[in-house]
């Protein structure tokens, strides 16, 4: 469990967030964006993805990208894998914080990476080899925790069965409960974190990913702190939307959920006018969906 007295806002904007544009974006453009949310105070953030530019053509400049920002202090930058070739390269790259998503619901699984649940662990567990950590340095995402949009409501009993397959092969990892299509509510997000927390190892890291497509977005990560999750999701502007999850709009902005933790007490260390004007560079990208609330108020309001 965390003290709730600070949490930590893990900025997903250039991978989540970028993703979601067709069309490539100038990487010096990608790496000002980064330049200027680092300067902001945020202290995790995910970077981008070593995934195959066929499928997501927006990650094709990671390599670059990497390579700008290898070795920076003051923020663990992760990167995501979605499967064991691209944890190669992230590790080849100097990026040993590696993001792994898996779906609990086998029909988006097949749709996102083209893999069975069960494909997509035996990719855990070799990429766990070959880091050779116990599973350290590794985030687990646990997708579509709550709704998929191809089967509906996920059953909890089939978010405690891939977590608990998922800590066997990586027992040091983080894990995340993802609400892929922004679907769930409050009171469900707090009863599966609790419920699913108790399955695992005291002291263990809880990350939530959240979607504002049903305006649940703020609400869900409050209620996901008030249980012990420690880390929360956000792109700033709220960019996103899952390209493999018809209908789910943007992820939680980042400066919403900054709002709503630092007026309740809770500190997050960063810096909101410096966020907002990220989040604004970020919302005048080309070819972007955004959607977010303090964005849009009169900014001596905002940032009073």
């Amino acid at each position: 469990m965390n003290d709730r007295a600070s949490v930590t806002l893990l900025e997903v904007a250039p991978r989540d967030g970028f993703q979601s544009i067709a069309e490539p974006l100038p990487t010096e453009e990608k790496i000002a964006i980064v330049e200027m949310l680092l300067d902001a105070g945020v202290t995790r953030m995910e970077l981008g993805s070593f995934v195959s530019p066929k499928a997501i053509p927006q990650m094709g400049d990671m390599a670059k990208i990497a390579a700008h920002f290898k070795g920076r202090e003051g923020c663990k930058l992760s990167v995501l894998v979605p499967n064991a070739k691209g944890a190669s390269l992230a590790l080849e790259a100097g990026y040993p914080d590696l993001v792994f998503v898996v779906s609990v619901s086998e029909a988006h699984n097949l749709n996102n990476v083209r893999q069975t649940v069960a494909q997509s662990l035996d990719q855990l567990r070799a990429i766990v080899s070959e880091a050779g950590t116990g599973g350290e340095g590794i985030r687990v995402d646990l997708a579509t925790s709550f709704d998929c949009p191809f089967e509906g409501t996920v059953p909890l009993d089939d978010v405690r069965r891939v977590f608990a397959e998922a800590l066997e092969i990586a027992p040091k990892a983080e894990f995340a409960l993802c609400d892929t299509t922004g679907r769930a509510d409050p009171l469900t997000v707090a009863r599966r974190f609790e419920t699913v927390m108790a399955d695992g190892p005291a002291g263990a890291v809880w990350a939530f990913h959240g979607h504002d497509t049903f305006g649940m977005g703020v609400a869900n990560a409050l209620f996901a702190h008030s249980v012990g999750v420690s880390i929360i999701e956000g792109a700033a502007a709220g960019l996103g939307g899952c390209p493999f999850a018809p209908g789910a709009t943007g992820n939680t902005a980042t400066e919403d959920l900054h709002f709503a933790f630092e007026e309740g007490g809770v500190a997050t260390g960063i810096d909101r006018t410096k966020l907002l004007a990220a989040a604004d560079r970020i919302a005048a990208l080309p070819g972007g969906k955004t959607a977010s609330h303090l964005r849009i108020v009169p900014r001596q309001r905002a940032v009073a």
